[in-house]
């Protein structure tokens, strides 16, 4: 299993930024993608950026040049940059990594961290 622990966060002001970074630990045998969602309340969730081990990156329009997400393969650490942050970034955001054991590929999810950003 792949526990994931999230920090960072909090609340600022808009053309405030904030950083998000996000460790996995546990037993496995190797972790693909990692990335960041958000979810609102009542909404769908929403991916917000995701890196590949490979270093491929895929960033949703909403927070293109806005956001930078990167990867520390080395740690299986992975961080989210987030500048320019509007109100409407305002949400829970969860870490997410696709990893494999010895059996089938799995998803972990971290704990959820609030943004929060006021106008």
């Amino acid at each position: 299993q792949v526990q994931l622990v999230e920090s960072g966060g909090g609340s600022v002001q808009a053309g405030g930024s904030l950083r998000l970074s996000c460790a996995a630990s546990g037993s496995f045998f190797s972790i693909n993608t990692m990335g960041w969602y958000r979810q609102g309340p009542g909404k769908q969730r929403e991916l917000v950026a995701a890196i590949t081990s490979g270093g491929s990156i895929n960033y949703a329009d909403s927070v293109k040049g806005r956001f930078t997400i990167s990867r520390d393969n080395a740690k299986n650490t992975v961080d989210l940059q987030m500048n320019s942050l509007k109100p409407e970034d305002t949400t829970v955001y969860y870490c997410y990594c696709n990893w494999r054991g010895i059996t089938n590929p799995m998803t972990s999810w971290g704990q959820g961290t609030q943004v929060t950003v006021s106008s």
